[in-house]
């Protein structure tokens, strides 16, 4: 046999190469600094960290010594551990255990007043814990020259805290928000245009359809975030922005200044309102196909018939409801047809029935795609609303804190969920509502349509993330999507100064065709008595 002849072997090395290219994902293998929030935030911001870390991207997290959601070693990153004075996981039960028991207590100005009050020393707390941990790094020079020097192409931060949004700053990368909420509430407030006659504040509890009374309400609700971030959240940062910060700085510019925002909501969801070209909607990215369930877990699911299951979780943050409140629950589900799959980590309720499943971990997702789901009993926390549009369950809300009302609230506003206050459950109004939306056809049919709109969309919002972060990278930042309305005082943004200048031109030429009239007219009267004598 002959030997082969060079230019084949080079034809085939070259098809070799296409085929292996054509089933390869391009790998920009950029380095990436990650500056998350705990708790049920990390959750969103790891499957975030889980696709960039498959594109082979170099993934750095920095976290609490203390971090009760964020483990110290992991194959997707390495860490960076920083000390603070108090445990955030304990610091933030006993704030969720307080609301509890206030709303069990009943709707009220004095309940509302300690509830804002509580709300407020939590938050100020939490900055202040923050604030202190940053500069506690900062002034480690040994950690600091390990930033400078290992050379990041970007900073991924969840503005919930603003240390990261400082450290990007500092550091002066390239900055991409995973934003839904920022220091002081919703994130388009400090982004985009947000007149308060059609758009609701966080916690108002108002839609886009609003009448006066409402108007003022939401107004009031708009001066306690201001209230919040000048006096409450700002203060906590003053001090490392005056130390480390050239020229100073404040929060709000500095989140302005971030070169993509990556918004976990959409427009299914949210209602409709002004934004920005470098707001990127990924609402329902955490989303995926189902997977089979464990074999003893679809087993129980099955067994439930033409009746389906009900699942309950209320979230990461809250292990258990007060023993009263769970004891009544578990008496509704235990006089179901459904089967009943509830996460619950407190004392096993006493009225529980034989049809009721409970389970410290909820394979939410998988449980939630499944044919036999017919109802979501939830907290209405953003993770969880999102996989209920995305697998078309209606939902039973239970909203007790934080966002979850205002949540529930756009799905019972298009008639795909209904909201029962903590205040206002008991056996009864637990069973009248949940049998609502179990046997209500419009539930489910307005959740699936929402799932139908959410899913018709040209790019699956994880891709549209994953674009936009590299894109940063591939372009050391995107400052040509940012407006330059920011750096505008206030009466240039509102054209006051133009309005003033047109209306004094306006007068001046008023006056002055006054003048020319009067003089003329008294001009003409003297000549006139000048021929008369």
């Amino acid at each position: 046999m002959g030997a082969v002849p060079w230019f084949r072997v080079c034809r085939i090395f070259v098809f070799l190469g296409v085929c292996l290219n054509s089933f390869t994902p391009p790998c920009n293998g950029g380095k990436i600094l990650v500056f998350p929030v705990d708790g049920s935030h990390w959750v969103n911001m790891k499957i975030l960290l889980e696709e960039l870390h498959a594109r082979g991207h170099n993934i750095t997290v920095i976290r609490s010594s203390g971090s009760w959601y964020i483990p110290e070693k992991s194959p997707l990153y390495t860490t960076i551990s920083v000390e603070m004075s108090e445990h955030l996981e304990d610091f933030f039960d006993v704030y969720l255990q307080e609301q509890m028991r206030a709303q069990r207590e009943g709707a009220s100005a004095l309940t509302f007043f300690k509830m804002t009050i509580d709300f407020f020393s939590m938050i100020s707390q939490a900055h202040s814990l923050w604030s202190v941990a940053l500069g506690q790094l900062l002034d480690d020079e040994n950690m600091v020259k390990s930033l400078m020097d290992s050379q990041y192409d970007l900073m991924l931060t969840d503005p919930a805290i603003a240390p990261g949004v400082l450290l990007a700053k500092y550091l002066k990368l390239p900055m991409v928000l995973n934003v839904r909420w920022i220091t002081s509430g919703e994130g388009h407030f400090a982004i985009a245009p947000s007149p308060l006659s059609y758009i609701p504040m966080p916690g108002s509890g108002l839609t886009d359809k609003m009448n006066f009374m409402q108007r003022i309400k939401n107004m009031f609700f708009y001066s306690t975030i201001v209230f919040q971030q000048k006096f409450l959240v700002g203060p906590s940062y003053d001090a490392i922005c005056d130390k480390y910060i050239e020229g100073g700085c404040d929060i709000i510019s500095l989140l302005q200044e971030a070169d993509i925002w990556l918004f976990r909501s959409d427009f299914v969801f949210e209602f409709p309102r002004p934004t920005m070209p470098n707001v990127v909607y990924i609402g329902g990215f955490q989303c995926k196909p189902v997977q089979p369930l464990p074999a003893d877990l679809e087993e129980f699911v099955q067994s439930a018939g033409e009746h389906g299951v009900i699942i309950m979780t209320l979230g990461t943050l809250v292990n258990a409801l007060p023993k009263d409140v769970a004891d009544e629950i578990a008496s509704v589900f235990a006089r179901m047809p459904q089967k009943v799959i509830w996460r619950h980590k407190g004392e096993r309720p006493s009225t529980l029935g034989n049809n009721t499943l409970i389970v410290d971990w909820m394979l939410q997702k998988d449980l939630l795609g499944h044919p036999q789901t017919k109802v979501f009993v939830a907290h209405g926390g953003t993770n969880g609303v999102q996989e209920a549009i995305y697998h078309g369950v209606p939902v039973l809300g239970i909203p007790l804190f934080f966002d979850q009302y205002d949540n529930l609230l756009r799905l019972q506003e298009r008639g795909a969920g209904k909201i029962l206050q903590l205040g206002d459950l008991n056996s009864h109004s637990f069973e009248q509502s949940l049998k609502e939306v179990l046997h209500q056809d419009s539930f489910r049919q307005n959740m699936q349509r929402l799932s139908r709109l959410h899913r018709d969309r040209p790019i699956v919002p994880m891709d549209e993330a994953i674009f936009w972060v590299e894109y940063v990278m591939r372009n050391k930042g995107a400052p040509h999507l940012r407006t330059e309305a920011y750096k505008m005082p206030w009466y240039s943004y509102y054209c006051l100064d133009v309005l003033l200048l047109l209306l004094t031109a306006a007068t001046v030429l008023l006056l002055s065709a006054f003048a020319i009239i009067r003089f003329l007219c008294c001009r003409s009267r003297r000549k006139t008595k000048a021929k008369q004598h």
